[in-house]
């Protein structure tokens, strides 16, 4: 079983004091690994190469840290509070969603009592001041006689679902020994009020340009978890995994590439190249998985129609840099060298698999320079869209296991 030494975690200048102290708790973290990845970048117009650079994987984290904090009134102490569970799960789609084949599918320890054998956390921890500073978490974990140091993986939902959504996963990985958690994203589950919660927030990002509901507020949000995590005492900190599924993998791949304490990275449908579909016409498929911010912005930018002058506006007002600096190409090699399966549809509009063969290109690099190439690997499933398979929960399964089981 390959286990990784200690790769230390992205300095983070936020106040980490608990309402509930945790014993044991690191308050001066290490200082991070610089590793240089190469790669090349474009013009402005994006139709020239440039000369290869070199980007070093401190400062793009420190660049990318200073954008979430830009939108942050102030810090505040880092808290944790008791929640009860959550009776009547909060989905913004209908039907409601009742049953996943794919999750279902996960491989589980054989305990025929399991789910008397399951120890229940729900909590809330403040990320920072507001209404949606308040994330919601739920943990599952084995009952311990003999309670020791464990491994933890987080699970993301992907978009209109919630935490409670997990729970095959959740009681799947816990069976196994796992420290299992999930959270409700920004503006999902219990931080939404109604069908349309997430939708508004896209939009009055746009308009208002004070917060960043699609992928980073959320990413920040990772980082706070990290912080708690790792203070508990029955959570080994050098071995926590991520995983989630579409805008779950999305905030997998950056709250990885964003805080080294995720030691372990298995984005599912989440990684793909938001330049590259700019430039190729091929940004219609996740446009229109969020599309009523594109058309508020058509309409104020006085378009007939939504275009790639829409698309990289939008991208540009509520995710600064995703398209640009922050973009795969750049942030999936730095997460190198700890272990990191992309798992995808070959045939899906919203990551489309050529969009990937800059990010994977290089990240195959930096992998082969840190001297690590089997901790890295792509599957682009065949005959695939934009879908979570039962074959690719197995897949991320086998690889958590391989590196954070000892």
């Amino acid at each position: 079983m390959t286990i990784l030494p200690h790769i230390s975690h992205v300095q983070v200048p936020i106040t980490r004091t608990c309402a509930h102290p945790i014993p044991n708790f690191r308050t001066t973290p290490p200082k991070p690994t610089a590793y240089k990845c190469r790669f090349q970048t474009r013009h402005s117009d994006h139709r020239q190469d440039r000369k290869m650079e070199a980007v070093d994987s401190a400062d793009l984290r420190s660049q990318f840290l200073q954008v979430l904090r830009s939108r942050r009134s102030s810090d505040v102490p880092l808290s944790v509070k008791p929640a009860k569970p959550v009776a009547e799960p909060f989905y913004q789609e209908i039907p409601r969603p009742r049953f996943s084949k794919a999750m279902e599918s996960c491989p589980r320890a054989n305990i025929t009592n399991l789910k008397d054998l399951l120890h229940e956390e729900n909590l809330y921890l403040t990320t920072e001041a507001g209404e949606q500073g308040r994330l919601p978490v739920l943990i599952l974990s084995l009952k311990e006689n003999n309670p020791g140091k464990r491994p933890a993986v987080v699970f993301l939902h992907s978009t209109n679902k919630c935490k409670e959504w997990l729970r095959p996963l959740l009681e799947a990985y816990a069976s196994r020994g796992y420290i299992a958690v999930a959270i409700d994203s920004r503006y999902h589950g219990e931080r939404a009020s109604n069908l349309t919660t997430y939708r508004d927030a896209l939009v009055s990002s746009w308009e208002k340009g004070d917060t960043m509901p699609f992928i980073f507020d959320t990413a920040w949000d990772l980082i706070k978890l990290a912080d708690y995590l790792t203070q508990r005492e029955d959570i080994d900190s050098d071995r926590i995994g991520i995983t989630g599924e579409s805008l779950g993998g999305m905030h997998a791949w950056f709250a990885a590439f964003a805080d080294t304490r995720y030691s372990v990275v298995v984005p599912i449908i989440g990684v793909q190249g938001f330049r590259w579909a700019i430039d190729n016409d091929k940004w219609q498929g996740r446009v229109d998985s969020i599309k009523a911010v594109f058309e508020e912005a058509r309409i104020e930018l006085g378009k007939r129609a939504i275009d790639k002058e829409v698309v990289e506006k939008v991208w540009d007002r509520i995710a600064p840099g995703l398209a640009s600096s922050f973009d795969s190409p750049y942030t999936v090699p730095i997460i190198s060298p700890r272990p990191l399966l992309i798992l995808n549809g070959a045939e899906d509009p919203r990551c489309p698999l050529a969009g990937l063969d800059a990010p994977v290109s290089r990240a195959s690099k930096a992998y082969e320079e840190a001297n690590c190439p089997d901790n890295f690997k792509l599957i682009a499933e065949p005959g695939i869209g934009h879908q979570m398979t039962s074959s690719m929960v197995k897949e991320a399964s086998h690889w958590i296991d391989r590196f954070l089981k000892k």
